[in-house]
């Protein structure tokens, strides 16, 4: 399964967001699962890239040319693409599931955009899990959920999003849909 996780590349976090990279990039590579993340070798995206390479699993960095010398060192195959827009395309494009962890402004656009993309295609819905750790995207989930009892969203797929509050809770709605 390729695992989609979109995250921060800042890289003065607290131990609790460094730890909740650490757990999800060790268990996609102890589960042998491939991750295809933004290819940056800094923040949230290096610590899940390493710790899933730590764990044997395999490691797709998507990154645009113009970051080239970002690009992480644990990768074991990088993508390069124009811009960060085909950035977001391929990683939608290839993803089995998508992890939304806690991150900025790119964070919430490719979550976003992933949703959209599920939007239109009502056939090709995908497990999306935000790690909602205290709460940091509570106002966007029920932004989401208002929006489905409007007559502007085209669909259910804006409010199916998994919500797992703790890196326990994301560790576990990883394992129950790859059963």
């Amino acid at each position: 399964m390729n695992i989609v996780v979109y995250c921060s590349s800042h890289d003065k976090l607290e131990d609790k967001y460094r730890q909740l990279a650490r757990d999800l990039g060790t268990w996609i590579g102890q589960h042998g699962h491939t991750l295809v993340y933004g290819g940056s070798n800094a923040g949230l995206m290096h610590i899940t890239a390493a710790a899933v390479h730590e764990a044997g699993g395999h490691v797709v960095g998507v990154i645009p040319e113009m970051f080239r010398h970002r690009i992480d060192p644990v990768c074991d195959e990088v993508v390069y693409t124009a811009n960060l827009g085909d950035r977001k395309q391929y990683m939608i494009e290839h993803g089995d599931a998508f992890v939304i962890m806690p991150g900025g402004i790119g964070t919430l656009d490719e979550w976003m955009s992933t949703l959209a993309v599920m939007t239109i295609g009502n056939d090709d819905l995908r497990p999306v899990i935000v790690a909602n750790i205290d709460g940091m995207y509570d106002a966007t989930i029920q932004q989401l959920a208002n929006m489905t009892r409007t007559p502007f969203a085209r669909g259910k797929n804006l409010s199916c999003s998994l919500v797992a509050n703790t890196s326990d809770d994301l560790l576990r709605t990883l394992s129950n849909l790859s059963n």
